[in-house]
């Protein structure tokens, strides 16, 4: 008996490791896999099977999802109503707009009204305000939905815009939300709203889409107006349900021409979470034209496993090589990564004033010291880190205080490579020195960590780094 289970240890240690070096993305990632193999007997190789294997490389997976949302793409291409409108950018602007633009197939935008939604309460009162005025659509789009005080308000508000004749369509994160189950899910649905799950978590496609997740927060009203950013449906943006207190985040209301933008992605998820007619959604009705609200320029970045490039890591990393003064950075999982590390220390080393803003504490263990194993580096070339002692879930990052990004993205490679995201880019130096004066209000009572002081820290810090830097590129 122990000379069969060595045999299949062997066996399965041997297909696990060649998987990995034969279909991994990244040399780090590969080898990182490959350790947890080796050091996890049999368990190793589960979670491999489980995370690890590259599904996108086989045909069937790429048949099924990729190839049939880039063809959506193409079809329903935004950027081939319109030239692209560079006359209301300068020329750093019009080179991020582009790569965006050639990334998600979204154009930047004129004549939107824009407001920053700072804290939960703020963000809740804003959306139910919009909620109870709309008129003919609701379409709302989340990562979590969560049962509480949020929930049962927005049941009762959707409830009586349903009574009013406006169509109400749900798309939610299976796994985000897997306390949204049937029987909470069909009160929605008995109302009449028009409610799915994305990616669903089902014995036939467990291991193909469970890795894969949809990490989008999109609330569409009547077309013309949206919200998005990083606040879920969940108590704890509103109340102290959990160790960490009450949970801070960014998000921004917006009216105008970039609603269009923002409802294409929102579609885009809905025909695949439930293939409804597939123009449906695109009528006039949907997607109507828009009249200017506001001054404010703004484009919408979106990114999935369906990309032809890792859209959001590339967005943050032009902002990060465009800076000429300052980049300040909020963010509850700042795991960079080779590419966005180095983009922070040759713009340190030449002058660019960067501030890194993220909580001392997190949700996540592995998550919280992988970002501590690369403070030494940082801080090495002048980057300035404070530890804030609320658990912030901001996505922010701005730059020159002339562009900032607020969304669902994390500096991570499972936001890089794995989950679908969308961030809005805001080109505006108003709103920019807004949210840049709201970092510099938060981090002004905070002492910045101490280059020797963090280098000196014990051994025992240092291990657990190490051992969550190599676990790293599996999250």
């Amino acid at each position: 008996m122990m000379t069969f289970t060595i045999i299949i240890y062997v066996l399965v240690t041997l297909w696990a490791s060649a998987s990995a070096l034969l279909y991994g993305a990244r040399p780090t990632k590969t080898l990182s896999w490959i350790l947890v193999i080796l050091i996890l007997p049999f368990l190793g190789a589960l979670i491999y099977y489980l995370f690890g294997v590259n599904r996108r490389k086989f045909k069937f997976f790429t048949l099924k999802h990729t190839i049939k949302r880039r063809l959506y793409n193409q079809k329903y291409n935004e950027s081939h109503e319109e030239d692209f409108p560079a006359d209301c950018l300068n020329e750093k602007c019009a080179k991020l707009a582009r790569l965006v633009k050639q990334n998600a197939s979204l154009l930047p935008h004129e004549g939107n009204e824009v407001v920053l939604l700072k804290d939960g309460q703020e963000t809740f009162d804003k959306i139910f305000e919009r909620l109870r005025k709309a008129e003919h659509f609701i379409h709302m789009q989340y990562y979590i939905l969560e049962e509480g005080e949020l929930m049962d308000e927005l049941y009762k508000i959707l409830k009586d815009r349903v009574d009013n004749g406006v169509e109400v369509r749900i798309i939610y994160d299976s796994l985000g939300s897997f306390s949204f189950r049937k029987d909470r899910r069909e009160r929605f649905r008995d109302m009449g709203a028009k409610v799915f799950p994305i990616l669903p978590i089902r014995f036939g496609n467990l291991l193909y889409t469970l890795n894969y997740r949809n990490h989008r927060k999109i609330i569409i009203i009547d077309g013309h107006e949206g919200f998005t950013g990083g606040v879920n449906i969940s108590d704890k943006y509103i109340k102290p349900i959990s160790d960490l207190g009450i949970w801070e985040d960014y998000h921004v209301y917006l009216k105008g021409p970039v609603v269009n933008g923002l409802h294409r992605i929102f579609i885009k998820d809905y025909h695949f979470a439930h293939e409804e007619e597939e123009a449906l959604l695109l009528k006039e009705k949907y997607l109507p034209e828009i009249d200017k609200f506001g001054k404010r320029t703004v484009q919408i970045a979106s990114s999935g496993p369906d990309s032809n490039q890792p859209a959001i890591m590339q967005q943050y990393l032009m902002m990060i090589n465009l800076a000429k003064k300052s980049i300040h950075i909020v963010n509850p999982y700042f795991i960079p990564g080779t590419a966005i590390l180095q983009g922070l220390k040759m713009a340190a080393l030449t002058g660019v004033e960067i501030k890194l803003l993220v909580p001392k504490d997190s949700d996540s263990f592995l998550a919280k010291y992988s970002m501590y194993a690369y403070f030494q580096e940082l801080l090495a070339v002048g980057i300035k880190i404070y530890l804030r002692k609320d658990f912030s879930h901001s996505k922010v990052i701005i730059v020159d205080d002339e562009i900032v990004s607020i969304g669902s993205g994390n500096f991570d490679q499972r936001s890089f490579r794995h989950n679908f995201e969308v961030n809005a880019i805001i080109y505006d130096m108003e709103i920019a020195k807004e949210v840049s004066d709201d970092f510099q209000k938060i981090s002004q009572d905070i002492f910045p960590l101490d280059y020797e002081t963090f280098k000196a820290r014990g051994v025992r810090q240092r291990i657990v780094e190490g051992f969550a830097k190599i676990c790293s590129p599996l999250l």
